[in-house]
């Protein structure tokens, strides 16, 4: 599904609405990176890397041993999960650390693995 409407162009009001504040969508350029995103997000083995970086700061290493997975693999997620900036890096001598951006992404993270735990009805 795609945003198609400018952020400045109101939703016409219609009968069903009776005229309470107006409905104003998100820009096309906000919704095409929440949608990169939750594609970065929609991959069980990088949730599973977000949920250690949700405990502490680790290097490569430590996260291909948390998760029994080679180095490559976490490599490769970790990159995706770079260029979407969910999470940084820094590197300390030999070791390049790696931690999740921001209070913002913490939230997401958080609530995504929160509602992912609630039992279905």
């Amino acid at each position: 599904m795609e945003c198609t409407v400018a952020k400045h162009d109101p939703i016409p009001d219609s009968h069903e609405h009776h005229g309470a504040i107006p409905v104003v969508p998100a820009d096309q350029e906000a919704c095409e990176r929440a949608a990169a995103i939750f594609r970065a997000l929609g991959d069980t083995n990088r949730m599973r890397l977000l949920s250690l970086l949700m405990v502490r700061e680790l290097c490569v290493s430590e996260i291909t041993a948390f998760l029994k997975d080679n180095l490559s693999a976490v490599s490769q997620r970790l990159k995706l999960l770079r260029s979407e900036r969910i999470v940084i890096s820094r590197r300390d001598g030999k070791h390049i650390y790696y931690s999740l951006t921001d209070e913002h992404v913490r939230q997401m993270i958080s609530n995504a693995l929160e509602h992912g735990d609630e039992p279905r009805h």
